[in-house]
């Protein structure tokens, strides 16, 4: 997926009365996206649209007519929020993330250590996951912490799949403490030469990834029918592309990452052994 990757879009494997709420809810997620990330606005501009997203957002919340500027993704997602009673203070916190990514690239702010990236992730990452238990019925504790680690591995790998392309947009998602302890510069990931300071870093973080994908993972076998089988894709998938990060050595600031065609035998053979 191009412009909401750790989206699980409504695929094959989702049951079928759902599939028109979750698409709606991509389509939301990736209209903000679109805002944050697409085109030549200036950050106050981008700033500027996100808040009147939001505005709509809560207008039909509270059955109120939207504007009209995006009445495709509105007027799609309002019945939903009413069918579904889905909480849109989620869909709230992937607009704050989204707003926070244009801050920092617009300032140059950094994320100073690892605990804040997590906690940007508990923003841009988990609500997602939240709003799919919503849809499914499923809100107990356990449930919740696991798709939260899900989650946010997604997040976590998509950083580090697309760091290359983040660095040049002005997006440094590695902690200054993570890049201190490792003694990595920002020149050593924006040039495509080798660095094993960077490539030591990104295996930290790969390791970290991993490790909350597993923590995350049983919650693929309490999921009953197809929409525990797509998560179960959903969790190789992460591990497959850290999987590629490591053969290619951990420099993905030099090559970009991703999954195709051929890795689906091999994600379906894992889907069907996760115990």
């Amino acid at each position: 997926m191009d412009h909401y990757e750790n989206f699980p879009v409504a695929s094959w494997l989702c049951p079928p009365r759902l599939r028109p709420a979750i698409a709606a809810i991509y389509r939301f997620a990736r209209c903000a996206d679109d805002i944050a990330d697409e085109g030549e606005a200036a950050p106050a501009q981008r700033l500027a649209d996100l808040a009147a997203l939001r505005a709509d957002l809560r207008a039909i919340a509270s059955g109120l007519p939207h504007s009209g500027r995006w009445g495709q993704i509105f007027d799609a997602l309002q019945p939903i929020l009413q069918q579904f009673a889905l909480p849109s203070a989620l869909l709230e916190q992937l607009l704050d993330a989204f707003a926070q990514d244009v801050r920092y690239s617009a300032s140059g702010e950094r994320y100073q250590a690892d605990a804040e990236l997590l906690d940007y992730c508990t923003r841009s990452a988990n609500p997602v996951g939240r709003l799919l238990l919503h849809l499914y019925g499923i809100d107990d504790t356990t449930s919740l912490a696991q798709s939260d680690q899900i989650c946010s591995a997604l997040q976590l790998i998509n950083f580090w799949q697309d760091l290359g392309p983040d660095m040049r947009r002005g997006r440094c998602y590695p902690s200054l403490q993570a890049m201190q302890q490792h003694a990595v510069q920002e020149r050593d990931l924006l040039n495509d030469q080798p660095s094993s300071a960077a490539a030591r870093m990104v295996a930290t973080y790969v390791k970290q990834a991993r490790r909350m994908m597993r923590q995350g993972a049983p919650l693929a076998l309490r999921i009953p029918g197809r929409a525990g089988w797509e998560l179960r894709l959903v969790v190789q998938g992460g591990l497959r592309i850290l999987d590629k990060i490591e053969r290619i050595e951990h420099q993905s600031w030099r090559q970009r990452v991703r999954l195709n065609a051929i890795d689906a035998p091999l994600l379906l053979w894992r889907a069907w052994r996760m115990r």
